[in-house]
């Protein structure tokens, strides 16, 4: 697991050495920072596998150092917080966060959520088999081996969870996926009725396919039901 790079960022000492002490331990490395100020440096020139993220942190908070991340990595992101407001969190799905975790929590909590991002991370990768890892159609190319994907010709900086989202709906052409389908298979985690993380990620996704929101070309909302890629 030392291949395993993850980054975290809490100005509180405490957290960030239990965060640090319990990843460890699961055998990942881990690059540990109490001064927000001082992990943008090594954002711009590490690349990590994961990072944790404080939310409330004096002069950079986390949502900062999130779109720092995000101008050149696509990793995972999960953000910590003492509470949690609806409208922080689709603020951070917005920026591109992939999961939250709210103070206090359980360390094994901690590292399972850690193990999912980067199951799901490394699983697009990874070297596959190459019989269907690359979708090409309409402008679009999907490389789920190299997670690589093109519109137009330019590159989409798409995160890990963006980038299933995408591949779902492609792999599925023609059909209607719904909420619930597409954040339980992405998420791997049980829908709740009030979730809204899928519509922030597929409202995220259409910004950067600079899709019109009333006409979008690709990915159609089927009110009621959910979200196709018509064939």
């Amino acid at each position: 697991m030392q291949n395993i790079h993850i980054l975290v960022v809490d100005d509180e000492a405490e957290i960030a050495d239990l965060v640090e002490l319990y990843l460890v331990n699961e055998g990942f490395r881990v690059t540990k920072f109490y001064d927000p100020g001082k992990a943008l440096e090594a954002i711009k020139n590490t690349t990590f596998s994961l990072a944790i993220l404080d939310v409330m942190m004096p002069d950079v908070d986390g949502f900062s150092l999130l779109g720092e991340i995000r101008k050149l990595h696509t990793y995972p992101v999960i953000m910590l917080t003492a509470k949690i407001e609806n409208i922080d969190k689709i603020t951070g799905l917005n920026a591109g966060a992939d999961d939250y975790i709210t103070k206090p929590f359980h360390p094994l909590e901690m590292t399972a959520r850690v193990k999912a991002q980067l199951r799901r991370y490394l699983r697009y990768n990874e070297t596959a088999d190459l019989q269907q890892d690359i979708i090409d159609f309409s402008g679009l190319i999907i490389n789920r081996k190299t997670h690589e994907c093109t519109l137009y010709g330019k590159p989409l900086c798409l995160t890990p969870i963006e980038f299933s989202i995408l591949w779902l709906l492609c792999e599925n052409r023609g059909r209607v996926l719904s909420s619930e389908e597409l954040f339980e298979r992405v998420w791997g985690e049980k829908y709740l009725e009030s979730n809204n993380t899928v519509m922030v990620h597929i409202r995220r996704l259409r910004e950067k396919m600079q899709e019109p929101p009333r006409a979008p070309k690709f990915i159609k909302t089927v009110w009621g039901v959910g979200y196709k890629i018509e064939k």
